[in-house]
């Protein structure tokens, strides 16, 4: 059997620093590894080079090119990828950091701005990304898709998405339009502030997808246009979505919507403790949550809880206490 080239002598290679995440006396042969980067190059050997429960940390600057994993880590022994936010992944076009089969990462901390999409998920489970900033993209900030199951995004920032003016760019996208192979399923979307400047819904969670959690966010409609229905802050066409104490201001007509793209999807989804402040908003309906697809067979279940400033009122469907 040919021996394997030791993980130091690749990273030496590319004038890359690697230390022990443990204690520095005997460490283990498979040990942790922190990989020190601080340019563009250096970052990408080290995207390819990255073992399960190794860590790249990025110094501050500025890192211009689209960045690729494809090497997953596992449930025990992730891969961590992290920096502040003033170590800025900067694309001139395509992905700012595509997670390709990259399974089991954290993505802590950093900046990515410009290109086509910011941070996409390809079938890519147990992903999370977590205190990031997210802005300045042709279309949307964050995308889970392909199968990407258990994906979460917390404590992050994005805004001006859709810069290419075509009335697109959501803030959060979840799963692909049309179809319903793509189970992109259990995302939970926490504590995020999305927008101002988002040219798409700031989230928008498509059919074929089931069990996303879209909690304590922020949301600024400001960037809506109208086209292509983007007309609320987040627009739900999975199935058992939960969307609790969020807020939101700042919408071109609802605040939450929910639809039946396909038979049998965009149902169960559940609205409680989300505040509306429709102030402003033009649109026909002006609701907080607008239910188009409420049935026997595909409920949607809006709580008392919720409240609404301005617009036309809570909801178009019983409200339950």
């Amino acid at each position: 059997m040919r021996p394997r080239t030791p993980l130091t002598a690749l990273l030496a290679a590319a004038g890359l620093a690697l230390t022990a995440a443990g204690p520095t006396t005997a460490a283990p042969v498979n040990a942790a590894a922190v990989i020190d980067v601080s340019t563009a190059s250096q970052l990408k050997a080290a995207l390819t080079a990255v073992s399960p429960g190794d860590t790249i940390r990025l110094a501050d600057g500025t890192y211009t090119g689209n960045f690729k994993a494809t090497r997953p880590g596992t449930p025990g022994a992730r891969i961590t990828l992290t920096g502040s936010s003033r170590a800025v992944l900067t694309a001139g076009g395509g992905y700012g950091l595509h997670l390709n089969g990259a399974s089991y990462w954290t993505v802590h901390g950093v900046t990515i701005r410009g290109g086509q999409k910011g941070i996409m998920a390809d079938a890519a489970n147990g992903v999370v990304i977590d205190s990031v900033t997210v802005h300045d993209l042709a279309m949307e900030g964050v995308h889970f898709r392909k199968s990407s199951r258990d994906g979460v995004l917390k404590n992050s920032r994005i805004h001006d998405t859709g810069k290419n003016g075509r009335g697109m760019g959501e803030g959060v996208y979840v799963g692909t339009a049309n179809d319903l192979t793509d189970r992109s399923d259990n995302a939970q979307i926490l504590n995020n502030t999305i927008g101002p400047g988002v040219g798409g819904e700031n989230i928008d969670i498509k059919e074929g997808t089931t069990g996303a959690r879209i909690i304590g966010n922020t949301f600024d409609g400001s960037g809506l246009t109208g086209a292509n229905y983007d007309d609320s802050w987040v627009d739900v066409k999975g199935n058992d979505v939960l969307v609790e104490g969020n807020r939101g201001t700042r919408t071109t007509n609802n605040g939450y919507e929910t639809h039946t793209q396909r038979p049998g999807w965009g149902c169960g989804t559940v609205f409680r403790g989300n505040i509306s402040d429709l102030t402003g908003a033009t649109g026909d309906r002006q609701l907080a949550v607008n239910v188009t697809n409420n049935s026997a067979t595909c409920r949607t279940t809006v709580h008392a809880s919720n409240t609404v400033t301005g617009g036309k009122g809570l909801t178009n469907i019983t409200v339950t206490p």
